[in-house]
């Protein structure tokens, strides 16, 4: 497992623009259909945009139709964590950075059957995209 990282509120203005820092560190969320990633159809890694852990694979991102990312379950087993949320008036699983501990999304009992029946409903603002690169290496 990484280790933890821990920055002050400070650090993380500076190393976050402010739409990412809303979102990762004090629980927002991007409007549906508007981030980055939600369309993006690369083979690749998604990783935190405030550590750098990977998180997601492409292989495990599908069309949901919700308007965010969506992912069937995270790199590995240690990549996030997940945390009740009871905001809003509902009660809902939040899913964090295991290292950061920086809010992503959600999860949510409503993705493929065929491919465990998870949802994991990420914000596009909370992650940076790193392509695989093809066969000759370019």
């Amino acid at each position: 497992m990484t280790d933890k990282m821990d920055l002050t509120d400070a650090e993380w203005r500076e190393r976050l623009t402010p739409e990412q820092y809303h979102i990762l560190r004090e629980k927002g969320t991007e409007r549906a259909f508007t981030g980055q990633y939600e369309g993006n159809k690369q083979a690749g890694e998604y990783k935190c945009a405030a550590c750098g852990q990977p998180l997601f694979e492409s292989e495990d991102k599908y069309d949901s139709g919700s308007g965010w990312p969506s992912f069937v379950a995270p790199a590995d087993g240690e990549a996030v964590d997940e945390h009740r949320d009871m905001s809003h008036g509902m009660v809902r699983t939040e899913v964090t950075c295991s290292r950061c501990e920086s809010h992503l999304g959600h999860l949510f009992p409503d993705g493929p059957r065929e491919r465990g029946g998870m949802r994991y409903c990420i914000n596009s603002a909370s992650l940076d995209f790193e392509p695989e690169e093809d066969a000759s290496g370019e």
